[in-house]
């Protein structure tokens, strides 16, 4: 089987990534929402302007706060049983979580450990999107984020995934150029942050501080290097506060570790029309046009549940899903 590599769309994907940054930093400062995840990957991952969002009304709590190696606050402990009963599932992320929400519901709804599941993600998000207390443009609204939700919907467990955008995408990483050790310090800073929040809203809500599962990201097809080190602080991230890591690249990476357009098909796969579509007995992961998302379907503006059979999405959210029920079996 031969794996293509990412090489021929690359000056394309630069030139669409000036285009999606332009229209992100050139809105007005009204919190308009929406983008795209890394999200220069498609020209369609435009902004959402359906749901504007006010600059946060508190820019002297949590967010604004020196990093603190303690900010994590409580997590449950390591030999903590599991919950004794069934678990509201919330989810939240970028154009990733954007087009794999459904499908992510769809197999956690069928286990008798989750309660209930819902999802508030926003295509072209970071984590300090869903922080209270920034001051400035977010592309998430004060009633979605993290911990306003977790007080309306008191979730046993929060699911977080993120790319890693920065300043071209989302306005409130504006200056942080990605790749740079300003770039690593402020996404550790704001995972802190975005931990600490959530158990706060939890015991304002006098409710159980929820488990939090960081997804770690699939291979990066242009900078692997990046990847990997995002990677390494949402593993230490869940370490220092308690957390799960549920690996969503494990059945997504080449037999390098590495980015690849096509992959073998697994038993599923090979039993299930349309999703053996690559050259050979290959399943096919990522669009010609788009090394990021694992959407087969083009992305509209301001993203949607992907409507196409896509074996990346589906080996994606079984990773998230196994580590779930992990938790909630004990």
């Amino acid at each position: 089987m031969e794996t293509k590599r990412w090489a021929g769309p690359v000056l394309a994907l630069l030139l669409v990534a000036v285009a999606v940054g332009w229209g992100a930093v050139s809105r007005s400062d009204d919190g308009g929402s929406g983008g795209g995840a890394v999200d220069s990957a498609v020209r369609d991952q435009a902004p959402d302007r359906s749901r504007p969002a006010s600059p946060d009304p508190d820019p002297g709590s949590d967010g604004d706060r020196d990093p603190d190696p303690g900010a994590s606050g409580p997590g449950p402990s390591a030999g903590a049983p599991p919950p004794s009963g069934p678990q509201d599932v919330l989810y939240l992320g970028d154009s990733l979580a954007m087009e794999a929400q459904d499908i992510l519901g769809d197999r956690l709804e069928r286990s008798a450990r989750v309660g209930s599941y819902s999802s508030e993600p926003v295509a072209g998000v970071t984590v300090c999107d869903y922080l209270q207390g920034r001051p400035g443009r977010s592309l998430v609204a004060p009633e979605d984020k993290a911990a306003a939700l977790v007080k309306e919907r008191e979730p046993g467990v929060v699911v977080l995934q993120f790319w890693g955008n920065t300043w071209g995408y989302t306005p409130c990483m504006e200056g942080v150029e990605w790749g740079t050790s300003a770039y690593y310090q402020r996404y550790a800073a704001d995972l802190r942050d975005l931990t600490a929040q959530i158990a706060d809203a939890a015991r304002e809500a006098d409710v159980p501080r929820p488990r939090i599962v960081w997804v770690q990201q699939p291979p990066d097809a242009l900078h692997p290097e990046r990847i990997d080190q995002v990677n390494a602080l949402y593993e230490e991230q869940a370490a220092a506060s308690g957390d799960l890591l549920a690996d969503g690249g494990r059945e997504l990476r080449d037999g390098d570790g590495k980015w690849t357009q096509y992959l073998p098909c697994n038993d599923y796969e090979q039993a299930t029309a349309g999703y053996c579509t690559g050259p050979g007995d290959t399943a096919r992961l990522h669009r010609d046009d788009d090394p990021l998302h694992f959407c087969l379907a083009p992305t509209p503006e301001g993203g949607r549940p992907c409507p196409a059979k896509s074996p990346g999405l589906e080996r994606y959210t079984r990773a998230v899903v196994d580590e779930v029920d992990a938790y909630l079996r004990g």
